[in-house]
């Protein structure tokens, strides 16, 4: 990671680390640990001063620091405060925050959550690895291989978005979509990876096929000469885990649900590219706008 400095790659590596394979949760222990008010010291310190020290913490540190009371709460609510700022400095790589992958979060806050669910260097094919903006996957030039990656946190409830891009040539098969963790992130020859078997679920963007279960389900979006996808197009991709539904959005259109009736289990953002030294960046969103 080409951050702030040497140590940024290492924090960077460990988070990565840290959260692969994790599954999102919003139960209710952060509101039962802020029950306690702001009472004792830990309540009175000046804001000012607890900025100062959150600032050196590192971001798992924060999270629990906003669990303590609602002074510390309050303190960490603004997401473009010096506290986020001076740790995407740390943790981010400057090409990261230069260019516009993140264009679309406007909080550094909301980039470090992007960072935290970003696709894993653990967690995909021996055949990619994550470049050190730590947002794409490149795919090295294999031949007869279709490989693989996963998030680094799935998703068991909630509302959740991320956007898709190919920065180089599809191939015959490009996929896009959602995967257990017990799908597989390789297999021979070039296949649709996402949607072999019954653990994941694919968009095709090649011929617009739906995939599941090793079968096609037929096209999408279901319209009359679909567009085909374009090089450097946005895909944004929208899991509602509480109806569960997997569907998709290009340049803010709604192209329509794509998948019902998910299981209930832990889903990752996925992608599976067979092209020799093409490229695809994941960024996570968070909550859809549309409420």
């Amino acid at each position: 990671m080409s951050g702030a400095g040497a140590g940024g790659g290492a924090q960077s590596a460990g988070l990565g680390a840290a959260a692969a394979g994790c599954c999102s949760s919003s139960s209710g222990a952060g509101s039962a640990a802020l029950s306690g008010g702001g009472s004792g010291i830990a309540g009175r310190l000046p804001s000012r001063v607890l900025e100062h020290i959150f600032s050196y913490l590192e971001l798992a540190d924060l999270m629990n620091c906003s669990h303590v009371c609602w002074h510390w709460y309050n303190c960490l609510a603004d997401e473009n405060s010096e506290v986020w700022r001076s740790l995407c400095a740390r943790l981010l790589s400057e090409e990261a925050m230069r260019s516009d992958i993140l264009c679309n979060l406007s909080s550094y806050k909301g980039k470090l959550k992007s960072f935290q669910h970003a696709l894993s260097s653990h967690d995909c094919s021996r055949n990619v690895y994550i470049k050190k903006n730590g947002f794409t996957l490149h795919r090295n030039p294999i031949a007869q291989s279709t490989d693989g990656a996963r998030g680094k946190i799935g998703f068991s409830e909630g509302r959740h978005a991320w956007e898709i891009w190919w920065e180089g040539p599809l191939g015959t098969v490009a996929v896009i979509g959602i995967a257990t963790k017990r799908a597989p992130m390789q297999c021979q020859g070039y296949v649709g990876l996402l949607g072999s078997d019954d653990q994941s679920w694919g968009w095709n963007l090649v011929d617009n096929n739906l995939l599941h279960n090793g079968e096609v389900n037929g096209n999408f979006p279901q319209c009359n000469n679909a567009p085909k996808y374009q090089i450097g197009e946005r895909i944004r991709v929208i899991l509602d885990m509480d109806d569960k539904t997997l569907a998709f959005e290009r340049g803010f259109e709604f192209l329509g649900v794509a998948f019902r009736g998910l299981p209930k289990a832990c889903l990752f953002p996925a992608v599976s590219a067979v092209y020799g030294n093409t490229e695809v960046t994941m960024v996570y969103l968070g909550r859809p706008l549309d409420g």
